[in-house]
């Protein structure tokens, strides 16, 4: 799984270094703000998915003694430092348009500039697919995020792609930056949104709603040998999830039994939350009617029966 998360990476890095040599030699051969700004915003995708390929490969190294709960965090740290690079280069594209808009720079050979972002469409479309589905199946935040920016940038590309075709159509030439400022309006959406879930898992945000009920489920589900549980903490960094809580047993339950429950309860949660890391803290029971209590109570397992007398 760690091999394909860096396949996976790999090849968006290829795909992105690919495309920004084709919107540069297309912007400064048309003099196109939009695709100039498609350029920035493939060079820092390309940044994203470099980071995103050692995020990964550091986040899927095991457990060592400075970091014995693993370095999941290296996606999360990825993803924050994807999303202030996306907020850069809006803010330069604003610029750069608004500069153009006030100078009335002209554009042409629009040909080239249509034809580049035709095939950035298409090849953002296919690698975006595959980041996703990879990402989905390893539950990787980074490749997520460097899925999320290809997604942007095939949105970003089509409406440069529309928006050349309409100045060679109309002689607008003003649609050029115009177009230019709704990317980057598009970009800073998309980095606010990276951003948010990146940064959450840093400061060790719970894990969400649905998956907690999953694992109160499974608590529920061993009632009969459980007096209760409490103390539910969980957190979650890269694709790893840790949770911890307090599991109340009846008081006679002696320690071997008490670990083979929890054994069980540890096995089926793994089942399904599979990169699940849990510690369990058993306490006795203190309810004085409990009924579990008193069927692991040792006097009335030890207690005899009365015999029957002959009549």
């Amino acid at each position: 799984m760690s091999h394909l998360k860096s396949r996976t990476a790999a090849i968006s890095v290829a795909s992105n270094a690919a495309l920004i040599i084709l919107k540069v030699i297309a912007g400064i051969m048309t003099g196109a703000v939009s695709i100039l700004a498609e350029a920035i915003h493939s060079a820092l995708d390309l940044v994203a998915a470099i980071i995103a390929f050692f995020g990964v490969r550091a986040a899927d190294k095991p457990a060592d003694q400075e970091h014995p709960f693993g370095h999941g965090k290296w996606e999360n740290v990825s993803g924050t430092i994807e999303a202030v690079l996306i907020f850069i280069a809006a803010v330069w594209i604003i610029y750069e348009a608004v500069n153009r808009i006030l100078h009335n720079a002209a554009v042409e050979m629009l040909g080239w500039g249509i034809a580049v972002m035709l095939v950035s469409v298409v090849a953002n479309t296919l690698v975006s697919r595959r980041l996703f589905k990879v990402a989905k199946a390893t539950e990787s935040v980074a490749l997520e995020a460097d899925g999320q920016h290809l997604r942007t940038d095939v949105m970003t590309s089509a409406g440069v792609l529309i928006g050349l075709a309409l100045v060679q159509l109309t002689g607008l030439e003003i649609l050029d930056p115009v177009i230019a400022i709704f990317v980057a309006l598009i970009i800073i959406k998309a980095a606010y949104d990276i951003l948010r879930k990146s940064f959450g898992s840093i400061v060790d945000t719970g894990l969400p709603d649905e998956e907690q009920a999953v694992i109160a489920d499974i608590i529920n589900a061993h009632r009969e040998k459980l007096a209760g549980f409490h103390g539910l903490r969980t957190r979650k960094a890269g694709s790893q999830r840790f949770a911890e809580l307090h599991l109340v047993m009846p008081r006679y339950l002696s320690v071997d039994e008490a670990h083979r429950v929890c054994d069980h309860l540890e096995e089926d949660l793994k089942s399904r939350l599979p990169m699940l890391e849990i510690t369990l803290h058993v306490e006795p029971c203190e309810d004085e009617n409990c009924p579990l209590c008193a069927v692991t109570c040792p006097e009335r397992k030890t207690r005899k029966k009365p015999r029957r007398q002959a009549g």
